[in-house]
């Protein structure tokens, strides 16, 4: 069955959808450009490894302090021997474990001169949600910001607050930014919303060279068909994370028309 959504398909960004969803995105994207760039380029799978330790790792919270506690049972017709009761209840908690994080990104990269082009990156939570995964993202989005690299940045998801752009009042629940190195501090900003389909967008090179159309959306749904996102998705659940109600009644009837919901 076809992905049923004109646009973004909202369950793709559950937890348990959405790391599949990002590598393939990421592979799509290069194996369609590599034969329009060559061979004046290559198209580089890049992998961004880091640690986290505390909260932000593992997003989780202390549990309640009550813990039950089973009483020690003693048999005395059998033992003696005196059992004494601990003073003080031990209590069930968690430690800050660190835990490894690898994202995946592209880079396009001039066979001549071995430079980096272009760096396309897919968010992920761990770029939006505030803490170091954040923080380290930011860090280096500000170090191509100050580059010549062009940077083409596609956030599909709508949890957590979108990373900065400035000359932009309008809230979407998804963007897709291209920033090219030669016209900063102004870039192009694709806004759109759930009924929207995802727009195509050009990928920036070098001035001289024509920019190839990338059209996420037909990338997007080969994806769907690709990982049997069909057998995997109980449309008749709500998607994660929840949907403001607008958009929430438009799901609703959409899946009802399209008999994917009773």
């Amino acid at each position: 069955m076809p992905n049923p959504f004109t646009g973004m398909n909202p369950y793709l960004e559950s937890p348990e959808l959405w790391r599949s969803i990002h590598n393939r995105a990421i592979v799509a994207i290069a194996d369609f450009l590599t034969p329009q760039l060559l061979p004046k380029y290559l198209v580089d799978i890049e992998q961004r490894i880091y640690r986290i330790s505390g909260e932000d790792a593992l997003l989780v919270s202390i549990p309640d302090v009550a813990v039950a506690r089973s009483p020690i049972q003693t048999n005395s017709s059998t033992s003696n021997v005196a059992v004494i009761a601990p003073t003080v209840q031990a209590l069930r908690v968690r430690v800050p474990v660190p835990a490894e994080f690898r994202e995946s990104y592209l880079q396009v990269i001039e066979q001549e001169t071995k430079k980096v082009v272009t760096v396309i990156e897919v968010l992920s939570p761990t770029n939006k949600r505030p803490g170091k995964g954040r923080e380290m993202y930011d860090e280096k989005r500000e170090n191509i910001f100050g580059s010549r690299t062009h940077l083409v940045e596609i956030d599909l998801l709508r949890s957590y607050k979108s990373l900065p752009v400035l000359g932009s009042e309008t809230e979407t629940s998804y963007r897709i930014l291209v920033s090219r190195g030669n016209q900063r501090p102004l870039a192009d900003l694709y806004p759109f919303n759930l009924p929207d389909r995802i727009p195509a967008f050009p990928l920036p090179l070098r001035g001289e060279d024509a920019e190839p159309l990338v059209d996420l959306q037909e990338l997007l749904n080969d994806i769907y068909d690709r990982a049997a996102c069909d057998f995997r998705i109980d449309y008749n659940a709500e998607p994660a994370p929840a949907l403001a109600e607008s958009y929430a009644v438009w799901v609703d009837s959409l899946l009802r028309e399209r008999e994917l919901r009773g």
